[in-house]
């Protein structure tokens, strides 16, 4: 089921706009403010002790001078990570008009927001969030037109909103929910069951999950969901995870009970997953090595007692994902042979290569998303990275594209096979994510929820793509959002936001922050960078490996056309980017400092050649590559954002941002990376580290703490661009 998560899988991800984009003054023109960027607090940033320790990496002598800042529970790191956390917040605080983005922030967060409703059995569920709630609401209905009751609220399980939501598995006759938790931020996970119509936990509860759904047998005896091994006492936070299993929990047993049902025994790096298919006919099993989006595909016959999980997919070649099945058959969304997907069937009865069949071809745009409702397979595609979507028969006759409301992002369209009906979500840069409901007979849509947010009008704003040339020639789309009355006068402050991996990609979204941000006279600017995921796996490994400099040179390029192009100028630029994001804004503000006022590295990946050590850093090897192969570290020393800071460089304002609990991008990163730009560049602009706490690597945050780091972050970006006041 389609939550309101941030963060909905155990890949590197890009997160959710609305945690990463920001809100301007309530009120306020943005005019000319000091005549620079304010210097930094030269004398007082806390000293972080260097070390000696020398790693040798194939002959080639590498220092790590903060390698004692890895220990992140030791009473050294701890006092310095307090000190530069207080003198962060101090500087951040001081910032003339702080407190009033702040309450703009918290103004424009305040409108409803819905997931699209999924029927199981007689029921229907969504989530709802009222505008300021720290997480959004389950609720459950009879009738998706008539009100529904609450299901599940997490507001009431934690005083500061750090409990959430993480997933939920609802049994096939809508009768059970199964729920995970976390807490602080965490990636780890609690699951628990509840009668849906008592709203009454049970008994059961299950521990040490991580990066992994829950999945019901259809006679409701349990479901299936992952977990690891505990970690050591003290080491949950920061200790690598290894060979994660899949297990089959039968419900009122304890968790001892539970059996295994799936592992790889022969590396600990393997992702496992397990779902069952709608008819409950089939338990389909996907396993990832690390993060490599290529998947093995397995499956056990469940009406067979005593049947066996049987490959079908044994090595890793493509992704198979499986959508769905009609008897024997399963339809397949796959990239073998067709780099921008496509869907094939797969009897069961005879699932040699040879005798697949495809149902839907490779087209020009890339088919990220398939599902099988209503007999009917729905494609989600991306055209120059915004939605299509598109029905077909499930012999392959399209039946009609849906009518979107514009150049935006829908997503959902989850159900049976048997539904007449599915609900989705659309948004855009200028349109509030709205749920429809579509006609499965007819391919017609109608408004089922749409939010109202006040002092917002869409007419009065702008978004428009456009395509500009990399360093090597390759054709960038970027999209730019802004008030339609912008003037292209090199004047406008611009957020120029990018991701560039794990095949991900940035769609156009709205939220409350970007709204303000064009409100007030910004440009919002999101570059498409290959890495990501819009044009197929040949985008994505062209970002990849020994190709990463690729991505580095997109951003640069991008920053580049918004200069020449009179949209903004160094002086009224910053980057910004989160995870994955973080490391692409580290590199690319070393390699070009003179391009940027700001750089804000969230939770950035800063440490190329000590990653594979923390937490499930191992499995980025197959998109970063590893220090053991020659060339794959050479690349990555040459751009590693911890071991190329330089002395002497004027380097843009930087806030580094991370949280005490984030168990994915370990925190350590963004310490070493901070410790080396002050050592660096002592006496320049701002080099600050914010470090968040009962946070993590972003899922679940409490809106409370979005919209008090958002501030945060853009407080210090007008600062830098001499627009305080």
């Amino acid at each position: 089921m389609t939550i309101e998560l941030p963060i909905v899988s155990r890949h590197e991800e890009a997160g959710d706009l609305t945690r990463v984009l920001w809100a301007l003054l309530a009120g306020l023109p943005l005019g000319v403010g000091l005549a620079g960027a304010a210097q930094g607090p030269q004398s007082v940033y806390p000293p972080a002790a260097r070390g000696a320790h020398v790693d040798l990496y194939h002959g080639v002598a590498v220092a790590d001078p903060y390698r004692s800042l890895e220990d992140i529970d030791s009473p050294a790191t701890q006092a310095w990570v307090h000190a530069e956390d207080t003198l962060a917040r101090a500087h951040l605080a001081a910032i003339a008009g702080r407190q009033a983005i702040a309450d703009r922030l918290t103004s424009l967060w305040n409108f409803e927001r819905w997931s699209p409703p999924e029927r199981h059995g007689r029921y229907w569920f969504y989530t709802h969030n009222d505008g300021l709630q720290n997480q959004p609401v389950i609720f459950v209905t009879s009738d998706p037109q008539s009100p529904g009751r609450v299901l599940l609220d997490p507001n009431t399980l934690s005083s500061d909103g750090t409990v959430a939501l993480r997933d939920m598995a609802i049994s096939p006759d809508g009768r059970l929910l199964a729920y995970a938790l976390s807490d602080a931020g965490s990636d780890w996970q609690t699951w628990h069951v509840r009668d849906v119509a008592t709203a009454k936990d049970l008994a059961d509860e299950l521990n040490w999950s991580k990066a992994g759904g829950g999945s019901w047998r259809h006679d409701d005896s349990g479901f299936y969901y992952t977990r690891y091994a505990p970690p050591r006492p003290g080491a949950a936070l920061k200790a690598a995870n290894e060979y994660q299993k899949l297990y089959f929990h039968r419900l009122g047993t304890p968790q001892s009970a539970d059996v295994l049902t799936y592992t790889r025994g022969d590396d600990p790096d393997w992702f496992v997953d397990g779902e069952v298919t709608d008819d409950g006919r089939y338990l389909i099993v996907e396993a990832n090595h690390g993060d490599q989006v290529e998947n093995t595909l397995l499956v056990e016959d469940l009406t067979m007692p005593g049947a066996r999980i049987v490959p079908v997919i044994a090595r890793p070649t493509a992704v198979f994902n499986v959508i769905g099945n009609l008897g024997t058959t399963l339809y397949v969304l796959t990239d073998d042979s067709a780099p921008r997907y496509r869907i094939v069937a797969i009897d069961l009865a005879s699932p040699a290569r040879s005798r697949w069949r495809t149902v839907v071809p490779q087209s020009a745009e890339t088919l990220v998303a398939a599902s099988l409702v209503g007999r009917q397979l729905i494609g989600q595609y991306l055209k120059d990275a915004h939605s299509a979507v598109r029905r077909y028969s499930t012999r392959g006759k399209l039946l009609g594209e849906v009518d979107l409301a514009g150049m935006g992002t829908a997503s959902g369209f989850q159900g049976h096979l048997e539904d007449s009906v599915t609900y989705y979500d659309f948004s855009s840069f200028t349109t509030p994510p709205s749920i429809y409901r579509l006609d499965l007979a007819t391919g017609t849509s109608s408004l089922w929820r749409r939010p109202q947010v006040g002092g917002f009008t869409p007419a009065d704003y702008t978004e428009r793509q456009v395509f500009y040339a990399s360093r090597d020639g390759t054709r960038v789309p970027m999209y730019l959002a802004a008030r339609r009355d912008v003037k292209l006068d090199g004047a406008n402050p611009t957020l120029l936001y990018g991701y560039g991996g794990f095949d991900i990609s940035l769609e156009p979204a709205f939220s409350a922050a970007i709204a303000a941000w064009m409100q007030m006279g910004g440009v919002f600017a999101t570059a498409n960078l290959r890495g990501g995921g819009e044009y197929g796996e040949a985008w994505h490994r062209a970002g990849m490996m020994t190709r990463k400099q690729k991505v580095f040179d997109d951003f640069i390029a991008a920053a580049q056309f918004l200069i020449a192009h009179r949209w903004t100028s160094p002086r009224r630029l910053a980057i910004w980017g989160a995870s994955n994001g973080g490391l692409l804004v580290g590199a690319t503000e070393e390699q070009r400092p003179d391009l940027f006022a700001a750089a804000v590295p969230q939770a950035g990946v800063m440490d190329m050649l000590r990653f594979r050590d923390f937490t499930v850093g191992r499995g980025w090897e197959s998109e970063y590559g590893s220090v053991d192969d020659p060339a794959q570290f050479r690349a990555m020393l040459a751009y590693s954002p911890v071991q190329n800071v330089r002395p002497g460089v004027d380097y843009p304002a930087t806030l580094v941002t991370t949280a005490d609990h984030d168990d994915r991008v370990f925190p350590a990163h963004s310490f070493k990376f901070t410790a080396a730009l002050q050592h660096a560049d002592p006496h320049g602009r701002p080099i600050l580290l914010r470090v968040e706490t009962r946070a993590g690597h972003g899922a679940g945050e409490p809106t409370s703490k979005r919209i008090a780091e958002t501030a945060d972050i853009y407080a210090f970006v007008l600062e830098a661009m001499g627009l305080a006041h």
